[in-house]
Formats: C-alpha cells, sequence, structure tokens
C-alpha cells in the first residue's frame, strides 16, 4: 500500500519505521518491493517523507538515506515481469530496487508522490494501485473501490423502492391489510374497559347486571381476534409475494448488468464474492421485504394508533410512558454505525467463504493432483472462523443492544404502574381504566420494542443492498454506441489505425498499423508481454482503445452495438471452456436455435462426430462441469465445432493447439483447416511451425509490431522471426 499519510495512517508494520523520523519530519508515501536484485524473493520497504527517502530491510535495519535535495531522480522501469525503482544523482545511479508485475500501479503512484515532493508542485491527481481510477489528492482512499459506506447504506434501501414499481398496487393492497389487521387488533384491549367498568366490577359490588352482556363482550373479543388472525394471514401471504418479485427482479437486473460489465471488472473480483452479492445478498433483501419491513410498518402503526387510545384515555398516563425514550433513542444513534460497519465486515468474510468454494471445488482436480487437501481445509477453515468471529462481534453487539433495550422499556412500564397506582388510589381514573391502560402500554412498548429490534436487521439489509449497488452503479468500460451501425454480415476487412492500449497507466501496445484482408490468415507471435492476447482482445472489443481506431469494412467497430459485432467473431481458446451440459448445448452455446442436424454437421467438421459416438448417450453425454469429462484433445474439438456452428466472418485462435499431443494436434490442425476457410483469421501460436499456412506472420515486441511476411521472407530476413524459430528448433529449447 502507499500513500500520503502521517504516522497514525501508516500501515501497522510501518509505523515502528516512522519512529525512525526527525522532529517535523513526516511521511509523505511508501513502498514495499519484494524481489532483491538477483531477483530471489525478499522484502524491502521505502519510506518517503519531505526531506528524504529512506530504504529498509525486511528486519527493519536501515540500509539507506538519500536527502531530496539536490533533487534527485526517481525512474520506474517496466520489462516484461520485473519492474525497478532507480534512484539517480548527478553522479548515475545509486540505488535500484526491484519487484514483480502486480506492484506497478504502486510504483507509479510512488514516484508520482516522488516528483510532486521533489518539484514542490502539488499533485492533482493520482491514480488508484487497484482499479486504476483517478484519486483526487484531498480523497485518503479511491472512491471507486471504498464508497461513502454510511451515505451509499443510508440511500440503498430507498433506492429499492425503484424496484418496487411494478408492484405498487400490490404494496398498496399489503399496506391496507396491516392497517386494518392492526386496526382488528387493538379492538380486544378496549374492550375490556367496559367489561370491567360496567359488568365485573358491578357485579362484584352487589348490583345487578345482565349476564347477556357478558356473551357481547366475549362475542366481540372473539370476533376481533378471528378478524385480526385472518387479516394477518392475508398480509403475511402477499407480502411476502411482493417481496419475492422485488428480489427476483433485483437479481435478475443485477445478474443481466453483470453480463454487460467488461473483463476488467471481472479481472479485479472473486467468483465466490460476485456469486455471494446475487444469491446471499439477495436472499436477505427478500427475508427484509417480507418478514422484517412489514412488521416494521406494523409496529409503526400499532404506536401510532395505540398512542392515539392512550390519550383519549388519559393523556398524563400517556405522557409517562414516554420516559425511556430519549435515552433509546440516543442508544440507537450510538449503535447505528457500529452495527453497519460489524455487518459489513460479516458480508464481505461470508464473501470470502463462499470466493474458498469457487475455487476449490471448481479446481478439485489440481488440489488432488497436489494433495493438497489437507491445506484446502485449513483455508476453508480460516475463512470460516473470520465468518464466525464477525458474526460472534455482531451477536454481542446485538444482545447488549437488544436487552438494555428490553431493560429500559421494563423500567418504563414499572413507572406506568407506579403512577397509575397513583391516580387509581386518589379516585382520577377507574380500574377498567387501568387494566385496558396496561393492555394498551403493554403492546405500546413491545412493538416499540420490536420497532427497535428490527433496526440491526435494517443494517444488515442496508450492508446487503448497499454490496449489489456497487455492481449495478458499476459502468461497462466499452460502451454501446449513442448511433449504432448494425454490422449485418461482415466481410472480415480488419484495418489497425495508430492503436495504443494502456493498462492504467502503463502503455502496451504503441500506436500499432495493420490492414487484414478478408479471407486472409494472419500469424501473431512473440515473446509473453509482447501484447499478442491485448490485440485480440481489442479487435473482439472486450476492451476499448486508448488511442486510434479498430475499422472493420471500413466502419469503427465502436459504432457497432456489441452483440452484434461479436456475432461475426468466432473464438477457440487454449483451453476451451465447456458449460455443465449435454455436449449437443455445448455445440450449440453460440446459437441456441440450432437444429440436431446443424450441430451434428458442426461436429463432422470438427472431426468431433466420431468419438461424440462413442460416448454413451452420444450427443446428450453430459460432459460435467468445465468439460472435465472429456480430454484436452476433445474439449478443443467440440470448441472448434461450437465456433464453426455460428459461421464467423472473423476467427480468432489463441494458442489452439499449444496444450496436445502431436497425434491430436494433426486432428485438430485438419479441423481447424476446415474452420479457416473463407474466413478473415487470426491466430496466437508459441509452436510457430502451427503458422506455415498463414498468408502473412505479424511480429509483436514490446507492444510495436517489428515484422511483417511470409514464412519464407522472414526467414531470409534473419530477424526476430528467425531467432524465435531458430530457439524453437534447437534441441535445448525443444527440451526446455
Amino acid at each position: 500500500m502507499n500513500g500520503t499519510a502521517d504516522r497514525t495512517a501508516l500501515p501497522e508494520a510501518w509505523r515502528t519505521l516512522a519512529g525512525q523520523l526527525g522532529e517535523g519530519e513526516r511521511a509523505v508515501a511508501w513502498f514495499a518491493a519484494d524481489l532483491a536484485n538477483d531477483l530471489r524473493f525478499q522484502p524491502q520497504r521505502l519510506l518517503l517523507t519531505n526531506r528524504r527517502l529512506l530504504a529498509f530491510a525486511s528486519d527493519g535495519g536501515r540500509v539507506g538515506d538519500w536527502p531530496l535535495a539536490p533533487k534527485p531522480v526517481l525512474r520506474l522501469q517496466e520489462q516484461g515481469a520485473i519492474g525497478a525503482l532507480e534512484l539517480v544523482g548527478d553522479e548515475g545511479r545509486v540505488a535500484h530496487w526491484r519487484f514483480t508485475s502486480g506492484l506497478f500501479q504502486l510504483a507509479r503512484v510512488f514516484v508520482q508522490k516522488w516528483e510532486s515532493e521533489v518539484t514542490g508542485v502539488p499533485l492533482t491527481t493520482s491514480v488508484c494501485p487497484s482499479c486504476g481510477a483517478t484519486v483526487p489528492p484531498e480523497a485518503d482512499r479511491c472512491l471507486a473501490c471504498f464508497p461513502p459506506q454510511e451515505a451509499n447504506a443510508a440511500f440503498s434501501l430507498f433506492r429499492l423502492l425503484t424496484f418496487a414499481t411494478s408492484q405498487r398496487r400490490m404494496i398498496i393492497f399489503v399496506f391496507l391489510l396491516t392497517l386494518t389487521s392492526t386496526a382488528a387488533g387493538l379492538i380486544p384491549p378496549y374492550l375490556t374497559k367496559p367489561l370491567l367498568d360496567e359488568v365485573l366490577i358491578p357485579r362484584q359490588e352487589g348490583k345487578e347486571v345482565p349476564f347477556s352482556l357478558i356473551y357481547v363482550y366475549l362475542g366481540g373479543l372473539v370476533a376481533a381476534a378471528v378478524v385480526s388472525w385472518l387479516l394477518d394471514w392475508a398480509r403475511s401471504y402477499q407480502s411476502a409475494r411482493v417481496s419475492e418479485r422485488i428480489s427476483a427482479e433485483l437479481r435478475q437486473r443485477t445478474y443481466a448488468h453483470l453480463q454487460k460489465l467488461s473483463l476488467e471488472f471481472f479481472g479485479g473480483k472473486r467468483t465466490g464474492d460476485l456469486v455471494s452479492r446475487i444469491s446471499s445478498d439477495t436472499d436477505r433483501l427478500c427475508t427484509f421485504l417480507s418478514t422484517h419491513l412489514v412488521d416494521f410498518a406494523n409496529d409503526v402503526l400499532m404506536i401510532v394508533m395505540t398512542a392515539a387510545i392512550l390519550l383519549l384515555i388519559d393523556p398524563y398516563l400517556a405522557l409517562a410512558t414516554l420516559v425511556p425514550f430519549p435515552l433509546i433513542v440516543w442508544l440507537v444513534t450510538w449503535a447505528r454505525t457500529r452495527f453497519l460497519k460489524g455487518y459489513q465486515a460479516a458480508s464481505i468474510a461470508w464473501a470470502d467463504m463462499v470466493s474458498v468454494l469457487a475455487d476449490t471445488i471448481p479446481g478439485i482436480r489440481v488440489v488432488k493432483a497436489f494433495a493438497q487437501e489437507s491445506r484446502e481445509v485449513q483455508r476453508f477453515e480460516v475463512s470460516n472462523q473470520q465468518v464466525l468471529s464477525a458474526n460472534d462481534r455482531n451477536n454481542f453487539m446485538w444482545s447488549f443492544f437488544g436487552n438494555i433495550v428490553s431493560f429500559l422499556t421494563t423500567l418504563g412500564l414499572l413507572f406506568v404502574w407506579a403512577f397509575a397506582a397513583y391516580r387509581v388510589y386518589h379516585g382520577l381514573i377507574t380500574v377498567g381504566v387501568l387494566t385496558a391502560f396496561l393492555a394498551y402500554i403493554t403492546r405500546f412498548y413491545a412493538r416499540s420494542e420490536s420497532m427497535i429490534r428490527i433496526f440491526s436487521n435494517v443494517q444488515r439489509a442496508a450492508a446487503s443492498a448497499q454490496r449489489i449497488f456497487e455492481i449495478l452503479d458499476r459502468s461497462p468500460s466499452v460502451a454501446e454506441p449513442e448511433k449504432p451501425v448494425e454490422p449485418g454480415r461482415l466481410q472480415g476487412k480488419i484495418e489497425l489505425q495508430g492503436v495504443r492500449f494502456k493498462y492504467g497507466t502503463r502503455e502496451v501496445l504503441h500506436g500499432l498499423n495493420l490492414t487484414i484482408q478478408p479471407g486472409e490468415m494472419i500469424g501473431l507471435v512473440g515473446h509473453s508481454g509482447a501484447g499478442k492476447s491485448t490485440l485480440i482482445n481489442l479487435i473482439c472489443r472486450f476492451f476499448d482503445v486508448a488511442e486510434g481506431a479498430i475499422l472493420v469494412d471500413g466502419t469503427n467497430i465502436r459504432s457497432f452495438p456489441v452483440e452484434s459485432y461479436r456475432g461475426n467473431i468466432g473464438i477457440v481458446l487454449q483451453d476451451p471452456f465447456l458449460f455443465y451440459g449435454t455436449i449437443a448445448e455445448n455445440i450449440a452455446y453460440g446459437k441456441p436455435s440450432a437444429t440436431r442436424a446443424e450441430i451434428i454437421t458442426a461436429a463432422r467438421a470438427a472431426r468431433a462426430h466420431e468419438f461424440i459416438l462413442r460416448l454413451p448417450d452420444g450427443y446428450d453425454s453430459i460432459v460435467g462441469e468445465r468439460g472435465q469429462s472429456l480430454s484436452g484433445g476433445e474439449r478443443q474439438r467440440i470448441s472448434i465445432a461450437r465456433a464453426l456452428l455460428i459461421d464467423p466472418r472473423i476467427l480468432i485462435l489463441d494458442e489452439a493447439t499449444s496444450s496436445v499431443d502431436t497425434k491430436t494436434e494433426q486432428e485438430i490442425q485438419a479441423a481447424l483447416e476446415t474452420l479457416i476457410e473463407g474466413r478473415t483469421t487470426i491466430a496466437i501460436a508459441h509452436r510457430l511451425s502451427t503458422l506455415r499456412r498463414a498468408n502473412r506472420i505479424v511480429v509483436l515486441e514490446r507492444g510495436n509490431i517489428v515484422e511483417v511476411g511470409d514464412h519464407a521472407d522472414l526467414m531470409t530476413k534473419g530477424g526476430a522471426y528467425a531467432t524465435l524459430h531458430m530457439a524453437q528448433a534447437t534441441p535445448q529449447a525443444v527440451g526446455a
């Protein structure tokens, strides 16, 4: 982590280092490199202050100290997967630190802070090391990654109302049911007053009272109870139906929006966390809407109506009931933020636990292959313990809060008893009034306590709503055009015009220019990190270019609707992904309306028909999750059949044969020849022998096109391609 901070804002592990600062010296930024100069993993710490740069070893011992005057230079170098910070003075380089690629963003921010401190020019913006978003200098953290929690939580539940508009008639009906059931529930205590004062007490005093009055009042009590029960049942059922529909729409809209987000969003998220948001968080909101919110509305109505009746019976006693409420209101205010943070922490812990499951269950083959079952059990135990700890903290907080509220309401009830006894003793009210009042006051306090207890569920639901709206509020980086141009059936001419692309602030493609003719096969080669996959991602429009343009058939691909444009592209990946389902369903994934005859035709062309027929249920055989019941070559041929079925005009082959044996490679190559025919094809391959059929081969180095030509021409030139080819042809390369 790094950033602007005083000592208290430093990470805990760094605060002992800050103890070595002089009088008036303050920490400005910090950076933790993770490689030694010989590229062994070894932590090194850099601490920038307003006076100097300090370097510390992993044990906290100081190994370097360089003043900021006379204005040394701190350079950032990025070489593939390794980065370096170089401190250069008047006499050359005085120190350097190496680190892995995962720290590039952090290193850039550190250099920005350095330049601001050395030059004295205030830093106007910074870059978030996690998501690459711009961070203003006055912000102590990225608002995209860490939105204002309390403000968002406060409004998240109100935003749920937007999902309730389609159910507004049913909601009004539920409200009317709640109102009438609450009113019916208030009738029995009111009938006890005349039953006591007009029947039972006069009869006890020896007066003649018609016994039929008892039947009248008891009949009224029974009728009120039955009506209240029927209305409560109808209210509970209808409110559950409404909440289920609201939460279903919330799940649907969240999942649909998730599908629209760009690949970069998923690159920074764990699968388990996203699954937890759509499943657990929406389920928690459904429970809140169907049970807690309706109960809250019922409590509010009951309190308001009861308060009106209490004022009608005896205003002085009614005022006495409010004695404990100022302290209860203060407790609610005190606990609000603590509950919200606690439930947010519990949600995150739960998502982390689900993420462990999402990692290990699909990867169970790897877990067992490396005999890491015990390790994964321990990892799950740690996550499970974090959930337990978070819930224990919340339960402790809630048990204290809930019981203190019960204690205060009990004291309030005792106070009302004392005051009411005083008024009965002095003849100011009757025993019937006291009995009815106590019945109402008991309900009043019970409902008040219930309404306050729901506060915990409100905070829990607010935390869940916030996590869902974090997805809904994220805009896709690949936007739909304002004035879309339908691509129709493309011819497949691709033009790159000055294409540049950046990951955060690091540019990885530097002004590429290339024209690919319809039906031409282009091979992309180069070392890892040269930009091959990035270029493919841009052509598929998984990302948008930072500068320049990509044209297909003379039209900027940003003008095409994303779905329509990608419908013209077929992709065969190095490790094809198959969904749980039948062979036929996987082949027809890109064209669900395909007939069985079309599926079989595509499978025959992909050289997959024979092995499919050998499966127990043929095309109806279940392949299992991720296709693990099939070999790598079989999965690859199904992937080719899937691409053939949609008949794409542009074909992307990303290392389609690199992970199979020679015989399987020959079978896949035969299938690919059928797939390539008549289509614009771009193939990435580390095995250069697979590109001999390519019309042209494009060689990339560090984001630049350095060579273009066919195999023979490039070998004759003796440049980068020839070097790569010779390296693969040597026994050492093959053995490596």
